[in-house]
Parts: C-alpha cells; structure tokens; sequence
C-alpha cells in the first residue's frame, strides 16, 4: 500500500461582529479582532492506492491557508511512501527543515495533519481503532471537566457553574488574567465560586499566559488559588519561560499545568528535565501528530507526570482524535470538555458539523472511549462543510 494523494483543507468562518477576547492576551486592544476574528481549523485528507483514507488536523490558531504550501511543498515526501511507516515519514518530513530553524510552529503543526492521517490509514488498514496502537484500551470512561468558566458578571459566572454540576462534571475550569493588576478582583470571584460549588466539585485554574513574564505576581496569584483548593495553575506565564515554571513549580504546592503551547518531544523533555512541570498538556495537532504523542506520553509515565490533553479552540476531528489518546493512556487525568464557542451570536460548525456523527458521549462527568468496532479514528467527515469553509 502506497500514498497516492495528499490534499489540503484550510477552514475559516469569519464571526458576524466583533468580540472582545474572551480569554486573558497581551495587547487585548490591538490583536483580539485577529485572533478571534473566526472559527479556524487546517483539515489534510491522504489516500491511498488501495482506496483507504485518512484524516488529520493541523491546530491552527492563525492564517489557516499557511499550511498549505507547506504541506504541498513536503508532499513529494508523503507520495509514494508507505503509510503503515508514519514514524519513518515523519522523521524525514523533520530532516527537510530540522536543520534550518523551523522545528516549532507552522511547521510541526502542518507536519502534524499528515502524520495523524497516516495513522489514521494504518490503523484502518488493520481493522483496528486508533487507540489499540497508542497503549491499548486502558479505560472505557474517561473522566472530564468543564472548561471553561469566563470572567463575566458574578451571577452569570455562578449561574454557568451551576448549570455546569446540574450536567453532571464534577470538575470545571476557571479563566482568568485578563487583568493583571487587578488579580484581587479574580480571586474574590473564585473564592465566590467556591462557595457556590462547595468542597466537593474540583476546580483548576487558567491564566492563557496572563502574568507574562511576571513570574512573581503569578506566585501570588498561586498562593491566594492555594488556598481555595485549586487543583491546577494552568499557563500562569508565557510559554516560553521555562525557569518561570520551574520557579512557580518549586514554590507552590498546587500543580503546574502547561504544554499546550508547545511543540515535539524535545520541549517536553526539557519540561521534565526540569521538573518545571505537574500536569502536561500537549495537543497532537500541534506537537507534531500522534508519532510525537507518543514518545511525549512514555516520557510523562517516566518522570510521574499526568497527561490531561489539551482540546481548546480545535475542531471535532482533534477531538476524535484526542479521546483515542486518552483511553489509551495509563496517566491520563483528566478530559478538557468545552461548552461554549467564543461567540455567543456565532455557532462553531467546525466543531459541531464537521463530522457526520457526534464522536463524544458524555455520562456523569464522564466522555466514552471510542467504540472498539470503529476502525482509526472512527469518523466520518461532512465534505460539505470542507468545501463551504476553504478558503486559498
């Protein structure tokens, strides 16, 4: 079995007005109408010479139509090849620019799509259900939780919580950060939360890096969170500051959780050689697909780290795709379940219409593992809704 054809889907559906950032970001003001100015996702469909095909997605946060000269351009390499080797593919694919400084962004992510695709095929070639490739089926429910609470009005923020438990998650994500100076103000809503919840719900914590570089303020922050029996700090700095996280994760005894932002197996083992992590969050369509997933994840369970994956703004297909990870992973913690799109006028299609049958099920604070008689990832894919929302 051989590629024969590697294409690209490039997915935007522009918002009907403009929101204020619904999550805490540097130069709010400035950027909030390009970052959440609509719904993005990059789509890549390979198929082979004995008819199978796979899907994979690329996380795209920016400029969805930028991975497709990459993936075009690195094609060739795709083409021809044998899609029941995708660790072979990928560490050719990572030859052409690993030398060259493109070994995080745009380029993993498009790496990414292809190499989730091929597993996709490989798995369907075998008759098997992704997971059975990534540590068997561990579990047949997969514990989650609520994300996200947004800093809003109080008795919208209670009301949300509230309506959070009568679901049945017995755990939710707080957001908060959006203003750094005035972090007294989140820490009374939490505390208000609190008591709202009771002692039993579990709550974490997410700043989306709102303390920047700011590591000390981001202590406070965590010494007030501690005491309210946060479970985790979520991103409380920039991404890129690795000793910060050593620093908050050597002073607080609440968790640090973050991964999200980062890319392949080598930030991963700089985390952990570091201990500057608690809770790791990767994202297979970002980190570099399920090939990287998976030496990321033998890591974790090496040092004693929990894997909670990270879902945030992707469509259903690295949903799909993330389920499989966590049924099949032995320290998995916890499933990111969203209930809300950015905009409350605009629906997301990309994550509600985007696969022809709901790919979860949830049950009283649990998401079903994937079905065992689903081959791959299990999906189907609505063709109609990737034509609609191509954009070049």
């Amino acid at each position: 079995m051989n590629v024969t054809h590697v294409e690209v889907f490039p997915l935007f559906v522009p918002l009907s007005q403009s929101i204020e950032a619904p999550v805490s970001i540097p130069h709010a003001e400035k950027v909030q109408s390009i970052v959440f100015g609509g719904y993005r996702a990059t789509i890549v469909r390979i198929t082979t010479d004995t008819g199978i095909v796979g899907y994979g997605e690329c996380m795209t946060r920016f400029a969805a139509g930028a991975y497709k000269p990459i993936i075009e351009e690195i094609s060739p390499i795709v083409v021809g090849s044998d899609p029941m080797q995708p660790e072979r593919t990928w560490e050719i694919m990572y030859a052409t620019m690993m030398n060259r400084g493109h070994n995080r962004g745009f380029f993993i992510e498009a790496l990414s799509g292809i190499d989730i695709a091929l597993w996709d095929i490989r798995a369907k070639a075998l008759g098997l259900p992704l997971y059975m490739f990534l540590g068997g089926r561990q579990r047949d429910m997969i514990p989650s939780y609520a994300s996200s609470l947004r800093m809003r009005e109080t008795s919208i923020v209670l009301e949300t919580a509230r309506e959070f438990i009568d679901q049945g998650f017995r755990s939710i994500k707080i957001k908060l950060g959006k203003n750094p100076e005035g972090y007294l103000q989140d820490i009374r809503l939490v505390e208000k939360i609190r008591e709202e919840v009771g002692d039993d719900i579990v709550l974490t914590v997410d700043a989306n890096c709102g303390y920047h570089e700011d590591y000390k303020l981001a202590l406070r922050v965590g010494r007030e969170l501690e005491k309210l029996g946060i479970q985790w700090f979520e991103e409380p700095i920039s991404p890129d500051n690795m000793y910060g996280y050593k620093f908050l994760s050597d002073n607080l005894d609440m968790a640090i959780a973050w991964g999200e932002s980062s890319f392949t197996r080598f930030d991963f083992a700089n985390m952990f050689a570091e201990r500057c992590v608690d809770i790791v969050q990767p994202n297979p369509c970002r980190v570099g697909g399920l090939t990287e997933i998976a030496r990321i994840a033998h890591m974790s369970q090496s040092f004693h780290v929990p894997y909670a994956p990270h879902t945030g703004s992707c469509s259903a297909l690295c949903l799909a795709v993330s389920l499989h990870i966590a049924t099949a992973l032995p320290n998995m913690l916890t499933f990111e379940v969203m209930r809300s799109d950015w905009s409350k006028q605009d629906y997301n299609p990309l994550r509600n219409d985007l696969l022809n049958e709901p790919y979860d099920v949830f049950d009283n604070g649990f998401l079903h593992a994937p079905a065992a008689d689903k081959p791959g990832i299990g999906i189907e894919v609505n063709d109609e809704i990737l034509e609609r929302y191509k954009v070049a």
